[in-house]
């Protein structure tokens, strides 16, 4: 009798604690206490039923080693006039190749020693007609290609997490490809815009040797090319480019960059991004600052040019910022961008799926019909064939049901269209265990056994292949999590949880009921 109670106490706590966390994800909720709606954590929505966008972006890996190499040309440059190594030129030969120019063998001999030991990942050739060139190593290209992805990965995430979007998903497809979800998204295109953005901020001096627009017609001079400043006429709409010659040299690029926020202007009430460099960073925008008094320098991003103040004076406490034609909205979006990093690579939209809300509500009701005709044909099926026993595991299937709920709302997991197919399939499972257990009982009951006797043989019997069955589609369940895609992982979430829940309700919930029978109300024949 002890026994009894215990497990009835059990059961009725469980069931207790499901419906306290799954009320709050329910139209109920308004009707709850404040202190019990805000403290429970929420089953949400995902993109297929709350809508949203899907996104497939392609990280162009190649770019990634290409931009590396040409970082590297820049530092070779760098080691040889600090170590005072003479050299006649560097250059980039190819994609994955830096060409050294010397001016005899001797020379040559020095040049190698230097690049040998700052850069081990390059393989150089012989000396051939005047030049050394050095290539990057294959596993280093690969390995570079791996960081990208994994990069692009990271601060696509970091620059959604700042979005504000609530439970998106971000995840490696292939080996260069990057899935998001985002359900609940209001604003897709300024969404791709603020993912897609390749974010990488320079900040060069202004070639002051010719006018912009006569080096449009004639050309740029050697080391210069003509960039162009972007803003949108606010009268008329159109766009207006404005040319500026700049050196090619970058004298900082963002990766110095510590923080960058929005600011409102105290003159001009109009919002700009206020830029902070970590300490490196401070100390070389001083150094360029203090060389090119009087020369403006321009801030580009991307290829535009944001703006090119005057440098008046040395600057020093490593703080800048970027103006232009921003609207709040614009500048914060730039922000977010400086703020999460750059990307390592170009990426490109290769497939956008975007999911209306009105769409996703159809997807709930149809979800919600198809599992609610399920659930009734079940429970009238079970009442029908087993009779009393078929009332025992509907009731069994209903604890199933109320306490994977639950669990959901207390994981905080994302209740998707495959999900509701996992609470379906876990009613079939949870029918399924209780046709084995009632089966086992006829036999034993046929055999001759007492009531009493017949569900314990029963229950004992049935009990290895339930455990069989289950922890087998378990186990397609963990695999179907670890290696599929969202929808995928939410049919594997509801699933896991409801075979293991099922386990309790057909064991324990079912087992209880039977001995309430046999002990209170001795019964002499089962209705099975």
């Amino acid at each position: 009798m002890k026994s009894i109670l215990l497990r009835i106490l059990m059961l009725a706590a469980f069931t207790i604690v499901a419906l306290g966390l799954f009320l709050p994800s329910t139209p109920f909720s308004n009707i709850l206490p404040s202190v019990w709606n805000d403290a429970i954590p929420k089953m949400t929505l995902g993109l297929d039923l709350q809508g949203g966008m899907h996104l497939v972006l392609n990280v162009d890996r190649d770019k990634a080693v290409e931009n590396r190499v040409q970082r590297m040309k820049s530092s070779i440059e760098e080691a040889l006039r600090n170590e005072k190594v003479p050299y006649r030129s560097v250059g980039m030969d190819g994609a994955l190749s830096i060409d050294v120019g010397v001016f005899n063998p001797n020379n040559a001999e020095a040049v190698k020693k230097v690049v040998e030991k700052e850069f081990p990942s390059l393989a150089s050739s012989e000396l051939s007609d005047g030049a050394i060139t050095y290539t990057l190593l294959e596993e280093e290209a690969e390995r570079i290609k791996s960081w990208a992805l994994s990069q692009a990965l990271e601060t696509i995430r970091n620059r959604i997490d700042k979005f504000g979007v609530a439970e998106p998903l971000i995840q490696k497809q292939g080996i260069s490809e990057v899935a998001i979800q985002l359900p609940g998204l209001k604003d897709p295109e300024r969404a791709m815009e603020l993912i897609g953005k390749t974010a990488v901020l320079e900040f060069r001096i202004v070639d002051d040797s010719m006018d912009p627009q006569k080096a449009l017609v004639q050309g740029a001079p050697f080391g210069s090319e003509v960039l162009f400043q972007r803003e949108e006429n606010p009268a008329t709409g159109e766009m207006v480019k404005k040319p500026f010659l700049l050196f090619k040299e970058v004298m900082m690029t963002g990766d110095s960059l510590s923080d960058a926020r929005v600011s409102i202007d105290s003159q001009f009430n109009e919002p700009y991004v206020s830029l902070t460099f970590d300490s490196d960073g401070a100390r070389t925008f001083e150094r360029v600052t203090t060389k090119y008094v009087d020369k403006r320098l321009a801030i580009v991003l991307d290829g535009n040019v944001y703006s090119a103040p005057n440098i008046n004076e040395p600057i020093s406490g490593g703080k800048a910022q970027v103006s232009g034609s921003f609207t709040y909205e614009s500048a914060r979006d730039l922000a977010i961008v400086l703020r999460a990093g750059a990307l390592p690579a170009p990426v490109e939209i290769i497939q956008n799926v975007t999911v209306g809300p009105t769409l996703g509500h159809d997807s709930i009701e149809a979800g919600l019909r198809a599992a609610a005709l399920g659930f009734i044909l079940v429970l009238l099926f079970m009442l029908v064939y087993y009779r009393v026993a078929g009332v025992i595991a509907d009731f069994a299937i209903l604890l199933n049901i109320v306490m994977l709920l639950g669990a959901m709302a207390w994981l905080n997991a994302t209740l998707t269209l495959p999900g509701i197919a996992g609470i379906i399939l876990t009613v079939g499972m949870g029918v399924d265990s209780n046709v084995l257990i009632f089966e086992r009982i006829k036999e034993e009951l046929r055999g001759g056994r007492t009531p009493r006797s017949a569900v314990n043989a029963g229950y004992e019997r049935a009990w290895w292949t339930i455990v069989d069955s289950n922890v087998t589609t378990l186990i397609t369940a963990f695999v179907l999590f670890q290696f599929g895609s969202g929808p995928i992982k939410g049919f594997a979430v509801t699933l896991s949880l409801g075979i293991l829940i099922n386990l309790f309700t057909a064991l324990v919930g079912t087992k209880v009921v039977f001995d309430i029978q046999n002990d209170k109300l001795r019964l002499r024949k089962l209705s099975i």
